[in-house]
């Protein structure tokens, strides 16, 4: 096989579909690609068929030109495939197999891996630790938004599916397990979600859906989400979660309204450095929701923060913002002795679980999010929509195994 189509980030606002090189187990140059990590060897590593691969809200930050990614870098850290090739030291996974394989890149070897820290693995990003396929900054490996792609530690990496026919039939809800519903699930986790808790989730967003729906699958009383996009608020109402409409009087006001009073005990950041004020038509305000949060969550609470912050953003509204310096309320924080939780989730720590969950029909995060299938071809369209607001998580299907599938 000669070659993989794939997309690519063209400059802000605009993706397109390439044709690259078929991948193989050893990581070229390219865009993005890591001097040091150029010709390294995968012998661990598989390549796949890719039968589902999303369009993530982090992609959006890279294609709105909020981050350093260079033209040409192929985009999508959330891959659901088939091994069709597997390197000579793959020992535990065969060709057929049907995996899903985690945002993360990890050796399984390190101290951080090793201590279950997937996301900030010390041997597969040059720059710092942690890596990701299709990201900025991330160690430069291929992303997944192709009709193929190398997956390196596949044996440590990948999610096996035990019936493929299985997975099949549930490749849309299965295909969440690479990022978002794990991530939704941290952020769920560390706010501190247990049976009985009123929990306010800030965002509407696929990775807030994902945070309310997994807050319900561990047991909260009432999960609150917020958002300034009615149609994203509906989607959340959809499931059962309460709303707060931000473009209408204050969250604790409305929190208030909801549990008679204006505080819950756990929150969760689906936002992340573009956030906005509240109120209608409000300006960028990067440190608002962490601000709001630290407000509504109740003294002893704690905050679960997926959503993404950078240290280096083009597009911040001033110079503190454009290294990821926010004007946040820590004295507020601290009084209140809240705890807090940052950074990427760590996906194995959750995923083999959570796919259980939805083999076993305890959740339904495809319809939760609203999954919606659109070929390769339209990834340009899916990312000009998603930027738009749309309330949809965008499915790109480049092998047409999803043709007419809808979320149940």
């Amino acid at each position: 096989m000669s070659g993989n189509r794939a997309v690519a980030y063209l400059k802000p606002g605009a993706v397109e579909v390439r044709t690259i090189d078929h991948p193989t187990l050893e990581l070229k140059d390219g865009p993005g690609v890591a001097s040091a990590n150029v010709g390294r060897t995968c012998r661990h590593g598989v390549i796949l068929k890719v039968l589902a691969t999303n369009i993530c809200g982090s992609d959006q930050h890279m294609v709105r030109g909020r981050t350093t990614a260079p033209e040409g870098l192929v985009l999508g850290h959330e891959i659901t495939g088939e091994i069709i090739e597997k390197g000579p030291d793959v020992e535990f996974l065969d060709v057929g197999d049907i995996v899903s394989v985690p945002f993360n890149i990890a050796c399984g070897r390190c101290r951080n891996c090793k201590e279950r820290k997937t996301g900030i693995c010390l041997n597969v990003n040059p720059a710092r630790p942690g890596a990701a396929y299709g990201y900025v900054d991330m160690g430069g490996w291929v992303g997944g938004q192709a009709e193929f792609v190398m997956i390196p530690y596949a044996d440590f990496n990948a999610l096996r599916f035990p019936d493929p026919e299985q997975a099949r039939e549930k490749l849309l809800d299965l295909t969440m397990l690479s990022d978002i519903f794990p991530t939704g699930f941290h952020g769920a986790v560390t706010a501190g979600t247990q049976v009985g808790s009123t929990v306010y989730v800030a965002g509407a967003g696929p990775v807030g859906l994902a945070a309310a729906a997994s807050a319900q699958l561990l047991g909260a009383a009432v999960v609150i989400v917020g958002d300034l996009n009615a149609e994203r608020l509906a989607q959340a109402r959809s499931f059962g979660c309460e709303t707060v409409d931000l473009t209408r009087g204050t969250v604790e006001e409305q929190i208030a309204e909801i549990l008679g009073v204006p505080e819950v005990d756990a929150a969760v950041d689906a936002v992340g450095f573009e956030a906005r004020a509240h109120g209608q038509g409000s300006p960028e305000a990067p440190a608002t929701v962490l601000n709001s949060l630290m407000g509504v969550t109740t003294a002893g609470g704690a905050l679960g923060i997926p959503g993404l912050y950078v240290t280096d953003d083009p597009g911040g509204v001033d110079q503190d913002a454009r290294t990821g310096t926010l004007k946040v309320r820590l004295g507020l924080g601290w009084a209140k002795s809240h705890r807090f939780t940052t950074g990427q989730c760590p996906v194995m720590t959750y995923h083999r679980g959570l796919m259980m969950a939805i083999l076993h029909e305890r959740v339904h995060i495809a319809k939760a999010v609203n999954a919606t299938v659109i070929g390769l071809d339209d990834a340009p369209r899916g990312y000009a929509e998603f930027d738009q607001g749309a309330s949809k998580k965008y499915v790109l299907d480049p092998h047409g195994v999803l043709s007419g599938v809808r979320p149940v």
